[in-house]
């Protein structure tokens, strides 16, 4: 990639659902996997709730001693927009999450540069329906985030979803409706 592309995109922390092919493909059409790497210090949390997941919504939280577990995606501009408006980040800080750079450590000890999305209220905990924690471990197996992480997310305390889940219609028209040209 030379220089001049490189300036174009962003390197992107995902730690949650983002880490599926899936999802991360139905909100980006240009993401490409570069890294699996660790947030030092941090851990994978639920809080709030998610209609789309119905239980809690996954956040970076700190936690000295732990790694939060993820992958570094090379993000074209409009990508990243895309998956702004789909984890409701706002440019005026007013969204469920926001940006927040951060230095992630790969695998193979070389050190990312990346944003991430940040919960901006934690709100109180709550456990994830399994429906939403299978998704996530879907996502970090198939990128081949570590087998002791895997097996940490499979342990995480579930509840069952009380619907059918993914709602993706209600997501989409979120999106949709809260979108708005960073232009």
């Amino acid at each position: 990639m030379t220089q001049h592309e490189d300036r174009k995109t962003i390197l992107h922390f995902a730690y949650g659902a983002d880490m599926n092919p899936q999802q991360i493909a139905e909100r980006c059409s240009w993401a490409k996997p570069v890294a699996v790497a660790r947030l030092p210090d941090h851990a994978l949390s639920f809080h709030g709730h998610s209609d789309t997941w119905d239980g809690g919504e996954e956040a970076a939280v700190p936690r000295p001693g732990q790694d939060l577990y993820g992958v570094v995606y090379r993000l074209s501009l409009s990508d990243a927009d895309s998956l702004d408006a789909a984890q409701g980040v706002r440019l005026n800080g007013t969204g469920g999450y926001f940006h927040v750079p951060a230095e992630v450590i790969g695998l193979d000890g070389i050190r990312w540069s990346v944003v991430l999305h940040r919960k901006d209220v934690l709100r109180e905990f709550r456990c994830p329906s399994r429906d939403y924690l299978d998704f996530i471990v879907a996502g970090a197996e198939f990128h081949g985030l570590p087998q002791t992480y895997v097996d940490s997310l499979r342990r995480t305390a579930t509840r069952a979803a009380r619907y059918p889940v993914p709602r993706r219609a209600l997501e989409q028209f979120r999106i949709l409706a809260t979108s708005s040209c960073a232009c």
